[in-house]
């Protein structure tokens, strides 16, 4: 990798006028994503300005209506929160397959969410939640996060530092592995409120996105036969060796039925 000068944050606010002295800075937090691609060559910053340690960045809340998770939460503590299993089970259950134990233990909730890989999984539940994601400056609403592949509403030099998930009444996640990596070649998250239902999908698109028909008829009767007939068209979605955009449309919504048969 090439040289970079270190710095570790004590705080958000010590993160951020790090990142301001900068010519060209990177937030690191569990690195997953950033070290490899440093590793590669691939992205030259002239400063690492590590966030790992901020305290107030971490942690799990929950009350009646929302799961409230800092940013720098590791995935082992989201998917082993007892208080998480017992308001979203479905988000527990996510964070669980999540790479292997290592990753559970390094990987951050905010870090998936701000990379934004369109395999992660992460995002499927944050917009199938309709979740709101807080920064040190602002908040910004599920829908209008995501953008494109590594891309997101985040500006330059925002902080991501929490996500707050609206309670559901039931949801589900399911997902269909890509065998070599274990990343999600399509994840459908299915979330049902007293006002509707979201679906979201990841793996299958640039990033990841919702499917209108098919929360309108899950809407109207949430059941996996409620999806019969249903398909995404395949002309926007990702295709490679491992899975034609035409498969991974077909999939969508096999695992669409699973996730609303899974649902709790």
């Amino acid at each position: 990798m090439y040289a970079f000068n270190y710095h570790r944050a004590k705080t958000v606010a010590d993160a951020l006028k790090l990142y301001k002295k900068a010519d060209d800075p990177k937030f690191l937090a569990g690195g997953h994503t950033l070290i490899p691609t440093l590793k590669q060559r691939l992205a030259r910053p002239s400063d690492l300005i590590d966030i790992s340690g901020i305290a107030t960045l971490k942690g799990v809340k929950v009350s009646k209506t929302a799961v409230t998770i800092g940013a720098l939460t590791p995935h082992v503590e989201v998917a082993t929160s007892s208080a998480v299993k017992k308001a979203i089970p479905a988000l527990a259950g996510l964070a669980e397959e999540i790479g292997d134990p290592q990753v559970r233990h390094r990987g951050t909730m905010g870090g998936s969410v701000a990379n934004s890989d369109p395999a992660a999984d992460y995002p499927a539940a944050v917009l199938g939640l309709g979740a709101t994601i807080e920064t040190n400056a602002r908040k910004i609403e599920a829908d209008k996060f995501f953008k494109g592949v590594f891309e997101t509403a985040l500006k330059d030099g925002e902080i991501l530092t929490k996500i707050s998930f609206p309670v559901p009444e039931k949801a589900g996640y399911m997902r269909f592995d890509q065998p070599a990596s274990r990343f999600a070649l399509v994840g459908v998250f299915v979330a049902k409120f007293k006002g509707g239902v979201r679906v979201a999908v990841t793996g299958a698109g640039p990033c990841a996105f919702r499917v209108p028909a098919m929360e309108k008829a899950l809407s109207a009767k949430f059941a996996p036969e409620a999806l019969e007939g249903i398909t995404v068209p395949a002309d926007d979605l990702n295709s490679d060796i491992h899975g034609s955009a035409e498969y991974r449309a077909h999939l969508i919504t096999v695992m669409a039925k699973r996730a609303v048969a899974a649902a709790k």
